[in-house]
């Protein structure tokens, strides 16, 4: 009786966000890198681009069937997010986004910014049924950014790149993956996320495969460090994550604690504390209500996401470069629902280590990326994860005995 009251006492929405679809029938978003082709050389790039597409990529009817496909699933339908590369690098792109749109699917474009990023392009797009575009920023200067770029001038044609994609009514996302040698110039990319009119921050945590095992990630202490300071933000603006499930874990541990100070509370360092400084400075120049938190999403690699790459390869994320089949063999539903490394994925029982006995592994489950590229095994603990856990019972998404 107690535990039924503590529940109906709570807010109603909830801390984390569940999806209304059984993931386990259909994902919640589809990711398609439609080209490997891009004129960047991004240091912490999944993938090893390609000035030129490759000549097995798949064509304008294997996309569309692609797309049909994703809508075969069923309503609720998955997003689509067309990412690559450079997905500007197609000439049939507006075509390809216009058939999803014909379709009902909600399309997104995840494009690089290069001299094919014009405004006639975007507006292109905007015309074909492109809602929301994803734009990379990875640092609070030219110097940092067009230092993971790989080009110099890439920092001064985003922005205006970002303006544009607002004022052609699209919702802008800023991306910024984290790392050691950037972590410092958070505050700094924040105050960019706010002057851009971002509807949402995504920030990654660098995942160790392609070219992004040449760069120095945050140890785990530092990682809870930047976990916490995003709930902070999160009071502020809306925040995702990604590769770092266990941001789930650190937004219902913050509930539970109420206004205790976290520091104290969790055991902050110094790059928590510095963060905090910064974020007041933020705030102070800045005009943001306090809001209610966007609760993260429930999902995770194969577990209501999947990647499709450019030449028809379905993996669970396109940070785990383990196929589960080929599109020019298998339908998506299918590979998505029966290909076994998907259905492990979605076993939180299979998981290993901490992660395994942690009372938060059906709503977090760590990142079965890094995992992977740390040790080789999907299933393995989340190597940049510093929570020990207190072998209590499994927690639902309200952070209650599930």
């Amino acid at each position: 009786m107690m535990e039924r009251t503590q529940r109906m006492a709570r807010p109603q929405r909830t801390a984390i966000r569940e999806v209304r679809q059984d993931v386990n029938v259909r994902p919640f978003l589809v990711i398609w890198e439609a080209t490997r082709a891009c004129q960047l050389v991004c240091q912490h790039c999944r993938a090893d681009s390609q000035s030129e597409a490759h000549p097995l990529q798949l064509s304008t009817e294997e996309g569309k069937r692609l797309l049909d496909d994703i809508a075969s699933f069923g309503a609720p339908s998955p997003m689509v997010v067309i990412s690559g590369g450079d997905p500007f690098e197609r000439t049939d792109l507006t075509e390809l986004i216009a058939h999803g749109k014909q379709v009902g699917l909600s399309m997104a474009l995840a494009p690089s910014v290069t001299a094919k990023a014009t405004r006639a392009a975007f507006a292109a797009a905007a015309d074909a049924g492109v809602k929301a575009v994803s734009i990379s920023l990875d640092g609070a200067s030219p110097a940092t950014h067009d230092g993971f770029r790989g080009i110099d001038g890439v920092y001064d044609a985003t922005l205006p790149v970002c303006h544009d994609i607002v004022d052609l009514g699209m919702r802008l996302q800023i991306n910024t993956t984290v790392t050691a040698g950037n972590v410092h110039e958070l505050p700094g990319i924040l105050r960019q996320v706010i002057s851009l009119r971002s509807f949402l921050w995504s920030v990654f945590l660098l995942v160790p495969t392609g070219r992004g095992d040449a760069l120095a990630a945050l140890p785990p202490d530092e990682v809870e460090d930047v976990l916490h300071w995003l709930v902070d933000v999160s009071h502020h603006l809306a925040v995702k994550t990604t590769e770092a499930p266990h941001f789930r874990r650190v937004v219902l541990q913050r509930r539970a604690a109420g206004d205790a100070d976290p520091v104290t509370t969790f055991g902050l360092g110094d790059t928590y504390k510095r963060l905090r400084a910064a974020l007041d400075e933020v705030l102070a120049d800045n005009d943001l209500p306090t809001r209610t938190p966007r609760p993260p999403l429930d999902i995770n690699a194969g577990r209501g996401f999947v990647f499709i790459d450019h030449i028809g390869g379905v993996y669970p994320s396109g940070f785990l470069p383990i196929p589960g089949g080929s599109l020019r063999e298998r339908s998506l539903p299918e590979i998505y629902r029966e290909a076994p490394l998907f259905r492990q994925l979605r076993d939180a029982s299979q998981l290993g280590g901490r992660c395994g006995v942690c009372e938060f592994r059906s709503i977090c489950g760590g990142s079965r990326s890094r995992a992977y590229g740390v040790t080789g095994d999907p299933l393995a603990e989340e190597p940049f994860c510093s929570y020990q856990p207190s072998g209590g019972p499994v927690l639902d998404a309200e952070g209650m005995p599930a």
